[in-house]
């Protein structure tokens, strides 16, 4: 019999970091690669947040605080959620915690019983799945088209909900896709949902800032005021302010959901660091110019590798509204043959093989729900980035 919890044998280790992982260690022992495949600004934390955290080391706000936030980072959300997506919450909705991920592991230990069925659009973030297992419900997956860039239809919402559905995980911008919802495809998925009023709505926020050309944010709540009582709204600073160490992320909701996730968290890592938390108060009310910087430099290298990619044989890639990462197709490489003679049968086969004869560490599609893809973080150098796409452009070019 086995020591360890039955659960654990439903889940798997997360793949992206697995991927980033293999790359460090290949680079450790000389080996010549170029890692697309972390989900991290490649640029430095802002200097007033990082300012802000001196500040509160000095300061001595270096103790516990409440478990899920001290009471300046919950107003600071408040007032981010009013300004920039016209929406009221207390302090008493808010909760902060170490990262968005724990964030929404919260809410679904805190909700999901047995049987309960959470819809989450595929592709998918590698960890809502997982979660879900891990709280004891049941993913169920609605596959998106790339036909329609990877977004979801209301046909394809209804066609998931059930009498169990508890919850839909909606994330936009995407990670992996890139796919940002507009306002009219949102307000379609968001009828859906008031005509079930038992499915309540996760969204992913996370992305917010990394939106390009025409494309404008809006996230559920914001869309349809009716589904206020039923949303948990879930952002953080990590990809907007280039914060993914520092962990924070929160949450805004109903009391009686946030109360119930305070109590999990309470008794699970308490409060998230309280520097870190000093340093988000900073980066929410303090002065946005480094959103506005990194934009541009975002979108210029989406531009190029988009541009890059569609010139590699057999690949497809649509150019995404939003965050920092493309998923193209390699349906036209499937079946082919590496010049070393291994086919090429499935996107982790691509991926295994790209990084070995090449060096280039991409997330094979599978590891998001939808084949024959793989991702690409844009989240570093355009040098880096024009290297690595040619390289792609070669192994393509290689099979037959």
């Amino acid at each position: 019999m086995s020591f360890l919890a039955k659960t654990l044998s439903r889940v798997k280790p997360s793949p992206t970091i697995a991927i980033t992982t293999h790359a460090a260690e290949l680079k450790a022992a000389g080996k010549d690669v170029i890692a697309l495949s972390a989900g991290e600004p490649d640029f430095d934390t802002p200097e007033n947040i990082k300012n802000a955290a001196k500040a509160a080391i000095d300061a001595g706000k270096t103790k516990y605080t409440a478990p899920d936030g001290i009471p300046e980072l919950k107003q600071a959300v408040c007032d981010k959620l009013k300004r920039d997506n016209g929406l009221d919450y207390t302090k008493s909705q808010i909760s902060i915690g170490t990262g968005g991920k724990q964030t929404l592991y919260n809410a679904l230990m805190a909700t999901v019983n047995p049987n309960d069925e959470v819809i989450i659009p595929a592709p998918y973030w590698v960890s809502y799945p997982d979660m879900v297992l891990l709280a004891g419900g049941t993913p169920v997956i609605a596959q998106a088209s790339i036909d329609n860039n990877y977004k979801l239809t209301a046909t394809e919402l209804e066609a998931a909900i059930t009498p169990k559905s508890k919850w839909l995980i909606f994330n936009s911008p995407s990670n992996p896709s890139g796919a940002g919802y507009s306002k009219e495809e949102l307000k379609e998925l968001t009828d859906v949902l008031l005509r079930h009023p038992h499915v309540w709505v996760m969204t992913d926020d996370m992305y917010e800032h990394l939106a390009y050309d025409d494309f404008k944010f809006c996230t559920p709540a914001e869309i349809e005021p009716k589904l206020y009582e039923r949303t948990l709204t879930v952002n953080g600073v990590s990809k907007s302010y280039a914060m993914t160490g520092w962990r924070i992320g929160y949450a805004a909701g109903p009391e009686h959901l946030i109360a119930a996730m305070r109590k999990i968290q309470s008794q699970s890592t308490s409060n998230p660091s309280s520097i870190s938390q000093w340093a988000a108060v900073e980066a929410l009310n303090g002065p946005q110019d480094y959103i506005e910087f990194s934009r541009p430099i975002f979108e210029k290298r989406r531009n190029m590798v988009v541009e890059m990619l569609n010139k590699a044989e057999g690949i497809k890639c649509h150019s995404p509204e939003g965050a920092f990462y493309v998923y193209p197709s390699i349906a036209g490489c499937i079946g082919k043959t590496t010049p070393s003679g291994v086919k090429i049968e499935t996107d982790e086969q691509f991926a295994t093989e790209l990084l070995s004869e090449y060096g280039v560490a991409v997330v094979f599609g599978a590891a998001f729900g939808l084949s024959p893809n793989f991702r690409v973080s844009y989240a570093t150098s355009e040098e880096q980035l024009k290297d690595a796409c040619t390289r792609i452009q070669t192994f393509c070019a290689s099979l037959t």
